[in-house]
């Protein structure tokens, strides 16, 4: 009967002994990278709401004060230019720290959920990049856990990114459907398309991908979900896939109740 040599089993037992490290440590940086998303998505909720309730709120105190400058300075046409040309900048300071707030974080995904949070941010993307966006947005049932929805968003966000940056693309689609157990967010460009070797980079779970891809596989990784990538000359479509829990409670962050502030659309 064949039976290793010492060697060979001291060889063995070394090599199992570092799969088991490898496997161990792989855990332990996946469990923080987790962390390191929640962390983040805490801290845009809460830069999200200083920007709207501190430096939102000291320009439009601002505003009010010019107003009353505009009234005093009507008899003097060159001073009133100036103060005119002063609340010109002022909203545009209001409008450009109102949609960095949002973008962190908007209140709609909080307060009413991912579809029209999804339908908010799509409509200004549309705008800001001059793509045409066509919607088929499931807003029937229950909310969805607060997890899910801000992972949705967060690959909302972000394939919407890759699709200004790099598609060329002068049109794109998004979907989501809620089957029985899943939810599916489909987001399609119709541009150029990726290279069939990046293509197969992008696939491979190791792959350096760039911290975006890396970002969506690790949020849908912890939610027991996963991201497919297909693209060829007429375009590129990802689509996520997220398993449902059998029950569904609605978790809000704190202070983003009825009333709150995170609620305000102004």
């Amino acid at each position: 009967m064949w039976t290793l040599s010492p060697r060979s089993r001291q060889l063995a037992l070394s090599r199992a002994q570092l799969e088991s490290i490898i496997l161990e440590r792989t855990e332990e940086l996946r469990n923080l990278s987790q962390r390191l998303l929640r962390v983040q998505d805490d801290e845009r909720r809460k830069l999200a709401r200083d920007l709207h309730d501190s430096t939102g709120q000291t320009l439009a105190a601002l505003k009010i004060s010019i107003s009353f400058l505009e009234e005093k300075c009507k008899q003097d046409p060159s001073t009133l230019s100036l103060v005119c040309d002063v609340a010109a900048l002022a909203d545009q300071a209001i409008e450009e720290i109102r949609t960095t707030s949002y973008l962190l974080h908007p209140p709609l995904l909080d307060e009413v959920g991912f579809p029209s949070a999804a339908e908010w941010y799509i409509e200004g993307f549309a705008k800001r990049s001059g793509i045409n966006v066509t919607l088929d947005l499931a807003t029937a049932g229950e909310r969805l856990p607060m997890t899910i929805e801000i992972a949705l968003f967060r690959v909302l966000q972000e394939s919407l990114t890759n699709v200004h940056r790099h598609s060329a693309a002068e049109r794109a689609s998004v979907s989501f459907q809620r089957e029985a157990v899943t939810a599916i967010l489909e987001i399609r460009d119709f541009g150029r398309g990726i290279p069939a070797e990046r293509l197969a980079r992008l696939r491979e779970v190791r792959a350096e991908t760039g911290v975006g891809l890396a970002g969506m596989r690790e949020r849908l990784n912890e939610l027991k979900g996963k991201l497919e990538i297909e693209s060829d000359s007429r375009g590129t479509r990802l689509r996520a896939m997220i398993p449902l829990p059998t029950t569904a409670p609605i978790v809000r962050p704190p202070g983003c109740g009825q009333g709150s502030l995170c609620a305000s659309a102004d």
